[in-house]
């Protein structure tokens, strides 16, 4: 079976269930809103998240990005585009296509800096991602792959079957985003000095964590200066001498 005939009856089943037709309305609301509010603040000349401290890694960013005159408007105006155009059923994947890009370079750059936002939006690519596959059968004819009856399309099947397979996966793949963020950096800056000293209690290096903590609120030096000094402390062990009773070491 060839694989776009296979992604066909796929496509074709998901497009006829009720559930699955809820849920992508369910994520073209909530990616929508999330770029509306974000970019109504870029066209008003404010900055975004401007509870975050300046000397916060995201918060440089951010500080510059404001400074940039009619580019920092310009992203806001694509941003309440691509949120408008989501919500409208003609123009939903137009809107899509223009999300993509930019949720893309947002998750790359809160994994980039370390930023607390990482989780969410890894969640926003992902709902992106499954409205594209939801307009596969518009989509499909620029992928590098032989169209069979290019000119037809499957005839949907409706079913109101609730698909607990796929929503099992689907918080299944929310708890995994969740925890994989959890240990995938030893150390982050947090979002104020307050939450970056918070996560030093469970810290390899506490004393090493306060002093990047300090390193990056307070003195404001850049994200990779400050993992340089906290990487240059090596990490406290525990060995068990021959009586039985720990002894720490460097």
């Amino acid at each position: 079976m060839r694989v776009s005939t296979t992604l066909d009856q796929l496509h074709s089943l998901a497009k006829g269930n009720k559930w699955m037709q809820l849920f992508a309305t369910f994520n073209r609301i909530m990616l929508a809103a999330g770029f509306f509010i974000a970019g109504s603040v870029k066209i008003m000349g404010e900055r975004f998240a401007s509870g975050l401290s300046a000397n916060q890694p995201m918060g440089h960013y951010l500080e510059a990005l404001h400074h940039t005159g009619y580019y920092y408007t310009f992203i806001g105006i694509l941003q309440v585009a691509a949120a408008i155009l989501l919500l409208i059923p003609r123009t939903r994947l137009l809107g899509a296509l223009i999300y993509f890009p930019i949720i893309l370079n947002i998750c790359i750059l809160a994994y980039a800096v370390r930023f607390e936002g990482t989780r969410i939006t890894t969640l926003m690519v992902l709902a992106n991602l499954y409205l594209l596959g939801w307009d596969y059968d518009r989509l499909k004819f620029i992928l590098p792959f032989k169209q069979k009856n290019s000119h037809t399309t499957q005839p949907e099947m409706q079913s109101n079957k609730f698909p607990f397979m796929f929503f099992g996966d689907v918080f299944a793949t929310i708890a995994a985003v969740i925890v994989i963020n959890q240990f995938v950096y030893d150390i982050r800056p947090g979002n104020s000095l307050m939450e970056c000293n918070n996560g030093c209690t469970g810290n390899a290096k506490p004393e090493a964590c306060k002093v990047f903590c300090d390193c990056v609120h307070n003195l404001g030096k850049p994200l990779d200066s400050c993992l340089a000094q906290y990487d240059k402390v090596p990490v406290k062990t525990i060995q068990t001498s021959g009586t039985g009773n720990p002894k720490h070491s460097r």
